[in-house]
């Protein structure tokens, strides 16, 4: 091909004497960002950015744990016989779902023990999290990993022989479903920033969160059903594909509920009062 993405020689990063595994520091760099993105609307919003720091510093890890319970239960095959795989993060393997559930529901408890604002800090995280997955997408490329099928397009991923598939052993580029699922999740991020205040003006406080769900899902199940590694299937379909489709239903139902606004005093009053 006379062009292609070329993957990395290497999965880690020299940092004068240090050599750290890219994967572990493309998840830590996309917390970080997402932290920072957040800190700055929850405060925008009127929030304390203390509130932020401290849902942090406890819904990172149990967004780790969750991904990597999640992972290892949906390819619990893998794992079976050699449960010392299951602690090796930096080898790859955290499901974005358990991370956002574990997350999610710690982050929660946090806000609201801490007395501080929930909905507004769900309009916050909602676009600080997609811009945290699209960095650490990073980590499959340095890992060449959880790429797509073959592909002659100009923008294939070289993937070396060793990291393909038994399948696909003789092609040499593959679709790069690491940068799709990276420009789509910062697709999600803008488009909640600046175009649904506008797009949705009466959607309640908070349902943001319910709008990056949905947007994340409909593009991880397009990029799902191009995928070429092995994956746990229900009926003959990957189980991610599965949980993209209930979970986008779910968020599609919040989104409906939140932008059912009951009408007005004013506008009750006003229809009383006109003659039939």
């Amino acid at each position: 091909m006379l062009a292609a993405i070329p993957s990395p020689s290497t999965n880690s990063i020299q940092i004068w004497v240090l050599e750290l595994n890219a994967y572990g520091l493309m998840i830590a760099a996309g917390a970080m960002l997402a932290v920072w993105i957040t800190g700055r609307r929850y405060v925008a919003a009127g929030g304390d950015l203390l509130v932020v720091h401290r849902m942090a510093t406890w819904s990172i890890p149990a967004g780790i744990v969750g991904a990597r319970l999640y992972h290892v239960a949906t390819d619990f095959s893998r794992f079976q016989n050699n449960w010392s795989e299951i602690p090796k993060l930096w080898k790859g393997g955290l499901g974005i779902w358990g991370a956002v559930a574990a997350a999610t529901l710690v982050g929660w408890w946090i806000v609201r023990r801490d007395g501080g604002n929930v909905p507004a800090m769900l309009e916050a995280t909602a676009v600080g999290i997609p811009v945290a997955q699209a960095v650490g997408r990073l980590g499959n490329w340095f890992n060449q990993e959880l790429f797509g099928r073959p592909t002659t397009l100009v923008w294939g991923l070289k993937i070396d022989p060793e990291h393909r598939p038994k399948l696909y052993q003789e092609s040499s580029t593959f679709h790069p479903t690491f940068l799709y699922e990276a420009l789509w999740n910062l697709g999600v991020a803008a488009f909640i920033a600046f175009l649904v205040p506008k797009l949705l003006p009466n959607l309640k406080k908070g349902y943001s969160w319910a709008v990056y769900v949905l947007g994340y899902t409909s593009g991880r199940l397009w990029i799902e059903l191009l995928r070429a590694d092995e994956a746990t299937e229900v009926l003959g379909v990957r189980i991610n594909v599965w949980t993209s489709v209930v979970v986008g239903v779910v968020a599609l139902v919040c989104v409906w509920f939140g932008l059912r606004n009951e009408p007005s005093d004013g506008h009750r009053n006003l229809t009383r009062t006109v003659p039939h």
